[in-house]
């Protein structure tokens, strides 16, 4: 989505993998994703760790408010919608937290203020996101679900 700024579906995917495989697997994906993008598209410095810790944090909600995002086998289109929305906004700001890496606190809040703009369009982008790609991509991933239960073999083998 390079002609609108702000627009990717990581923070919908970040949800939903949270949702349906947890906590782990998506802060793992998150820093993948994180280290990925910037390797073909943004380039590395000190925005890359934030947004790893930003899209784990989401992940993080997916799973914490996975009852609300999926039922049954189901996404839930508006609820998911609806976070998917807030998270585009709490993602940039908590992004928006490098900058304190090089210049002044007071300059944080100038530099909030003059991105709502991009804040919008990752809050609707999400949205739209939600709309398009939530239900078919929650149907694979349920597909994909393990057992969060770890299994042992109990057979003996012998020589």
């Amino acid at each position: 989505m390079d002609p609108i700024p702000n627009v990717q579906p990581v923070t919908v995917l970040m949800l939903l993998v949270g949702a349906y495989f947890g906590a782990p697997r998506a802060v793992a994906l998150a820093a993948s994703i994180a280290l990925a993008s910037n390797i073909m598209f943004l380039g590395h410095g000190p925005w890359t760790i934030f947004q790893a810790v930003g899209w784990g944090a989401i992940g993080i909600s997916g799973a914490l408010l996975s009852t609300q995002i999926v039922s049954g086998d189901r996404v839930r289109v508006v609820p998911l919608a609806i976070i998917a929305a807030i998270s585009g906004f709490a993602f940039n700001w908590l992004v928006s937290l490098s900058i304190l890496l090089e210049t002044d606190p007071s300059m944080l809040i100038p530099y909030l203020l003059n991105g709502i703009v991009f804040d919008l369009y990752h809050a609707i982008g999400n949205v739209m996101f939600v709309a398009w790609i939530s239900s078919p991509l929650g149907e694979m991933l349920a597909r994909h679900q393990s057992s969060p239960e770890i299994e042992a073999v109990s057979d003996v083998v012998t020589n």
